[in-house]
């Protein structure tokens, strides 16, 4: 009896089918290689050992509890089903779960997300804000039942009774925990009715401390204008929002410390402030008191010191008239002396004892020799009193 003839499509279909029931949820290891993400959102990749391989996929709808990322070259545990992609005659592994092997997921995605952000710069110090050393309002973001809140209202109320807060209630875990955590951070930012913002709650497992390690609050924890502390579960556990929050405090009660001086701590600082004061003021006034006394034993009685001044001043004036009288007498007989040589010197003089000065007129040339006039110039003679004006008549030369 002829067997059936099968067309390629039914044969594969029929394949399809065996290999689907025979394989509907299997467990298998292996690592990750030919990773491709298409716009799709769907990833493609091959599973591999040292001795074979095979074709799976992870379709987007599968994803959405996923925390890693899939890398190339990654060890993995995926749960899958066998089926055979028809158009091409493959078989291939349809996955809706995948674990890293040796570590778990979530281990993996915090190590992920940590490397990512810490390359961005979102640790760095530099960018880190000082809290406000005492802050008229503070702002506290989780669970309103939770014993974290308990606790730093306790503590709070300890240290400063009259410091206003306000409470912001988010859940603290689950899937809706990250969105409420970032729109309280955003409210706060935007209303600016904070001074400081606590972000936290009480410890667990990774599993519980989880939205605290979600990229969301990680960014809106950076982007806050406010100082944030973070405070979130035990002293041994740390959350991404730790490393990018302006301060970490190992739980929430140590947050609670941290936010807010004690106002018995604050009095005391200002008792010892004005007591340190009070004794830079006396001894101020102690070294003022001091330098005014020595300044009035060399002052002494100013009446005194007047009338030695005034002492000093006659005797002054008896010198400066004494000395007057000698340098008038000295200046007397020298000016007597160099007026009789200038009556010598002067001309005029001369005139007196008959002498005459003989000028060319209109030149006013002084004629010293007959030789220097024709007959026909005009003379004018200075004698001792007057002058004479005349004619040249006739020359006589030596």
């Amino acid at each position: 009896m002829q067997s059936r003839i099968l067309t390629v499509t039914q044969l594969t279909h029929q394949i399809r089918g065996l290999l689907e029931g025979s394989f509907p949820d299997v467990w298998v290891e292996g690592e990750i290689s030919n990773l491709t993400a298409p716009q799709s959102g769907h990833i493609y990749f091959t599973l591999k050992d040292e001795q074979a391989q095979v074709r799976a996929v992870l379709f987007r709808s599968s994803q959405r509890n996923m925390k890693f990322t899939l890398q190339h070259g990654m060890q993995v545990i995926s749960r899958a089903r066998v089926s055979v992609y028809e158009p091409r005659g493959e078989y291939q592994l349809i996955v809706d779960y995948l674990e890293p092997k040796g570590a778990g997921a979530l281990q993996l995605a915090f190590e992920q997300l940590k490397a990512r952000l810490e390359r961005e710069g979102l640790f760095d110090h530099a960018r880190k804000k000082p809290l406000p050393f005492l802050p008229r309002k503070i702002g506290i973001i989780t669970s309103p039942t939770g014993a974290a809140i308990r606790d730093m209202l306790r503590v709070i109320n300890r240290r400063h009774p009259r410091m206003e807060i306000l409470i912001y209630p988010v859940p603290v875990q689950g899937a809706e925990a990250a969105p409420a955590i970032v729109q309280a951070i955003e409210y706060f930012n935007r209303e600016q009715n904070a001074d400081v913002l606590i972000v936290g709650r009480g410890g667990g497992s990774l599993e519980d401390l989880w939205a605290f390690n979600e990229e969301a609050v990680a960014r809106a924890i950076a982007a806050s204008d406010l100082p944030v502390i973070s405070a979130v579960g035990h002293e041994t556990d740390y959350t991404i929002a730790d490393f990018v929050a302006d301060l970490r405090a190992p739980t929430p009660s140590a947050a609670a410390e941290m936010v807010v001086e004690s106002e018995a701590h604050l009095r005391e600082a200002v008792a010892s402030l004005r007591l340190r004061l009070t004794n830079s003021l006396r001894t101020e006034l102690d070294r003022i008191g001091a330098v005014i006394r020595h300044a009035v034993r060399l002052l002494r009685d100013p009446r005194r010191r007047l009338g030695e001044i005034g002492q000093r001043v006659d005797e002054l004036e008896k010198r400066l008239a004494l000395g007057l009288r000698h340098s008038l007498r000295q200046n007397r007989t020298r000016l007597g002396s160099l007026a009789s040589a200038l009556d010598h010197l002067n001309p005029l003089g001369i005139l007196s004892r008959g002498y005459s000065i003989t000028r060319k007129l209109p030149s006013g040339e002084i004629v010293k020799d007959a030789a220097a006039v024709k007959e026909g110039d005009r003379l004018v003679t200075r004698l001792h009193a007057g002058e004479v004006e005349s004619r040249v008549e006739r020359r006589i030369l030596p």
